[in-house]
């Protein structure tokens, strides 16, 4: 009989079984530290979702001394160009556009103002909870809408069946800015200054592109990989598989999160973008250019393309605030509280820099759970005395 979903949450929540886990982990880590001469042990995960996991759960708060868990880039609003923010703000105010928007997306900082505030000063912009939201509100509409396309491997394939079997309404336009998070993920490895010893990849991405797409890590940089869910016990598997690898010397894609996801991914969710899209050099917010991780509508498609109907320019665009730390937050240089600005002069309720927008962002999951009772309170059950 196959288990319910409710049986398995518990099953990946078991403190009998954290608790064995986080001991092996308490383990091995000195072991690796001594075999390579280092102080520290540095594994970082590019998921926000992970990052949500990690700090409600206090997962930090449980690993031993020198080993530190690191915050990518997963969260795909943080790292949004502001220039498409600030198209969208421009169309949504001076042309007689519906603008349709994730609800994260809404309160994202342009250059002078967030969609958020464009509505208040009168303009049209709509919050959907995916794309075919969007084309049932465009189909009662007379007007055009333009659906400000934003994320990772995970939302592109929705927009992209429709675009490749043609069922979107002919004033449905596109205002895409997506972003891969593998070629992401390989520019930080590239980065002298971020030194890690792991990879925890993301188990929603995993599941469109499988686990196939993060062989070249351990093949280019003699690294372990590890996919992982999103329950305590995923994680924490992830991180001792990693510390495994490093002591048997043998470095792999090692799939945690098989469950949902597979070697090869979903092929039909590929070849869909394969066709709508050409990939693209892309600029991340923060972070600047990185060669061959965005996505952009191939030529036969263009019609769909929001630029095809509208001319926006941006005569300039401010990247991040004065003070804003989210590109080295998003790089994993820093943590939200080396920012002066983390819960004084940017908390979630009036956002001052992306990070602290969507609940993806670290600075926002920071701000909601970070060094709260939960973490003492786990770390208490599970019997662990050192709490950092």
């Amino acid at each position: 009989m196959r288990k319910g979903i409710h049986e398995i949450v518990r099953m990946y929540r078991e403190l009998s079984i954290i608790r064995d886990v986080v001991k092996g982990i308490h383990k091995l880590a000195p072991r690796v530290m001594k075999k390579y001469g280092i102080e520290k042990i540095k594994i970082m995960h590019v998921c926000g979702t992970h990052e949500h996991t990690i700090t409600y759960y206090g997962l930090r708060s449980l690993m031993p001394e020198g080993l530190e868990l690191i915050a990518g880039p997963g969260c795909p609003v943080c790292i949004a160009p502001t220039r498409i923010v600030d198209e969208a703000i421009e169309l949504s105010l001076n042309y007689n556009v519906t603008l349709l928007t994730y609800g994260d997306m809404y309160k994202v900082p342009g250059t002078k103002m967030s969609l958020a505030k464009a509505r208040s000063l009168g303009g049209d912009v709509r919050i959907v909870y995916g794309f075919l939201d969007a084309i049932k509100i465009a189909k009662k509409q007379n007007k055009p809408c333009v659906f400000l396309a934003v994320g990772f491997e995970t939302t592109q394939p929705s927009v992209a069946s429709h675009v490749v079997l043609r069922t979107i309404p002919q004033n449905l336009k596109l205002l895409v800015a997506y972003r891969l998070t593998v070629p992401a993920v390989d520019y930080v490895l590239n980065q002298p200054d971020i030194p890690l010893n792991g990879i925890i990849a993301p188990g929603h991405v995993t599941s469109i592109t499988g686990a196939k797409a993060w062989k070249f890590i351990p093949e280019k940089y003699r690294l372990p990989a590890v996919v992982a869910g999103f329950e305590p016990l995923d994680v924490l598997l992830a991180i001792l598989e990693i510390l495994k690898q490093h002591l048997e010397g043998k470095f792999r894609v090692y799939n945690e999160y098989s469950r949902v996801d597979s070697w090869e991914g979903n092929v039909v969710a590929q070849k869909y973008v394969e066709k709508a899209f050409n990939v693209v050099d892309a600029d991340w917010r923060g972070i600047g250019v990185i060669p061959k991780s965005g996505l952009e509508l191939k030529r036969m498609f263009r019609n769909y393309d929001s630029r095809s109907m509208f001319y926006i320019k941006i005569d300039y665009s401010i990247d991040l605030p004065p003070g804003c730390k989210c590109g080295d937050v998003t790089l994993g240089k820093a943590v939200p509280t080396d920012c002066p600005l983390f819960m004084r002069g940017c908390t979630p309720s009036r956002p001052y820099g992306p990070c602290m927008v969507s609940s993806e962002g670290t600075c926002a999951v920071w701000a909601r759970f970070g060094g709260g009772g939960k973490v003492k309170e786990l770390a208490r059950i599970l019997g662990l005395n050192k709490v950092v």
